[in-house]
């Protein structure tokens, strides 16, 4: 049956256009030939931004950290105590693992964190200071050695004090005031002196941002490729209309290519959700983009009972899934729901706690990527990397069939290093 819409989807465009991909590709092939000048110059050009040096100084730290109050600094202490507990409880799920599967056939894996990670903070339209909790923290947590985050400068001022603070406490090794395609450039080539060329590129930022990641994976790792934000809220009888608009337009604040939906059971639902968007929508304080955001990307959907909400849910694959149904049915949506970045269950859990500080990641795979990945957290960080230890024993175990495949797959050289392994023992 055909899904009923009270207001139809229209998803924003997430690929990048061919005049963006070529773009980027001439300014990473630019700074791979150019190194530090070529950063520096695409800086300037694009940032109005260059500085002596692009790693910030423990003296500008401290300046930034002076002028902050100290109740900012708590609440940021207390989300990063949030993220880095709840990290820290994941890693404990992950263990290295040694079994004999046969005699003389030791198999193992060990979990090794990457080496060298570079976090992009995105700081265009708002200072993101939970970015940093995310990237910079989480990964610290996994046990990489080394990370190093990166911001864009603030109207040609450095990075905003507040994120800066967020950024060294979270465990940056060190920070750069660097934003754009030429950030990330310059960690994974290995441009700025003193620091290793990066492993692994994670965190989100603009569409150049999006598409640098994309043509630097494969040199090096990524998490995952975001593109704009969104939010879902599945809502029976039991919902408040208006708590539903709040986190709807509440998310679509991000840019005016947010999407926001609503699942509604039933058309009255639907209706009273609909009708409190736009009564909200006459004071919310970030009406000018909330709103664009929802005129051309929000949508309502009616579904007759849950399973169809379900199933509305599970092929809209949404970013963020929020549950707001009476309370004796959170768990049957728990156990039935399968695509999403993350779910927030019940009335009072809302996308802002994930995104800022409940402790949950909020990096998270958007434009229906919840098929098939979830989002960024201290696995995503480890190396799962297997070994094997054989005894002349195992070699009789396994040798035989090793070489009798091989033969059949035409391997010769194959077949005969498991050959002449077995003939030593004889």
């Amino acid at each position: 049956m055909a899904t009923r819409y009270l207001k139809h989807p229209n998803p924003p465009t997430t690929e990048a256009t061919e005049e963006l991909r070529t773009r980027v590709s001439e300014i990473l092939r630019d700074i791979e030939s150019g190194g530090l000048d070529a950063v520096r110059r695409y800086s300037r050009e694009l940032d109005n931004w260059s500085p002596d040096d692009f790693v910030v100084s423990d003296a500008e730290f401290e300046r930034a950290s002076a002028g902050l109050d100290d109740g900012i600094k708590q609440h940021i202490a207390f989300a990063q105590n949030q993220i880095r507990t709840f990290a820290t409880a994941q890693r404990g799920t992950v263990r290295e693992l040694e079994v004999e599967v046969g005699e003389g056939v030791l198999l193992g894996h060990r979990l090794i964190p990457v080496n060298a990670v570079g976090a992009y903070v995105p700081g265009g339209r708002y200072p993101m200071l939970a970015s940093s909790f995310m990237t910079v923290l989480v990964a610290k947590v996994a046990g990489v050695k080394q990370v190093v985050a990166t911001a864009p400068p603030q109207r040609e001022r450095g990075i905003h004090p507040t994120m800066l603070y967020a950024m060294r406490t979270s465990g940056a090794d060190a920070v750069l005031c660097l934003g754009g395609v030429q950030a990330l450039a310059a960690m994974a080539f290995g441009l700025i002196d003193g620091l290793a060329p990066v492993d692994m590129l994670v965190g989100a930022g603009n569409a150049f941002v999006a598409e640098a990641k994309r043509q630097l994976f494969g040199r090096v790792g990524i998490d995952l490729l975001a593109g704009p934000t969104e939010v879902l809220v599945i809502a029976d009888a039991c919902a408040d209309p208006r708590l539903v608009a709040t986190d709807l337009l509440g998310q679509a604040e991000h840019g005016p290519n947010s999407p926001a939906g609503c699942i509604a059971i039933g058309e009255d639902v639907a209706r009273a959700v609909a009708a409190a968007v736009e009564d909200l929508l006459e004071t919310f304080p970030t009406a000018d983009v909330a709103g664009q955001a929802w005129r051309n990307h929000g949508w309502i959907a009616i579904a007759e009972d849950d399973e169809e909400a379900v199933a509305i849910a599970d092929a809209a694959a949404d970013e963020h899934l929020e549950v707001q149904v009476s309370e004796d049915k959170l768990d049957w949506y728990l156990q039935r729901l399968t695509n999403y970045g993350s779910l927030f269950l019940g009335d009072q859990a809302t996308v802002a706690y994930g995104d800022k500080a409940v402790g949950t990641n909020h990096v998270l795979p958007t434009s229906r990527a919840a098929r098939y990945t979830g989002g960024l957290w201290v696995g995503k960080f480890l190396k799962t990397c297997t070994y094997q230890r054989l005894t002349p024993q195992g070699t009789r175990l396994v040798a035989p069939a090793v070489a009798a495949i091989s033969h059949e797959e035409h391997f010769e050289g194959h077949a005969m290093t498991a050959e002449v392994r077995l003939a030593s023992l004889a």
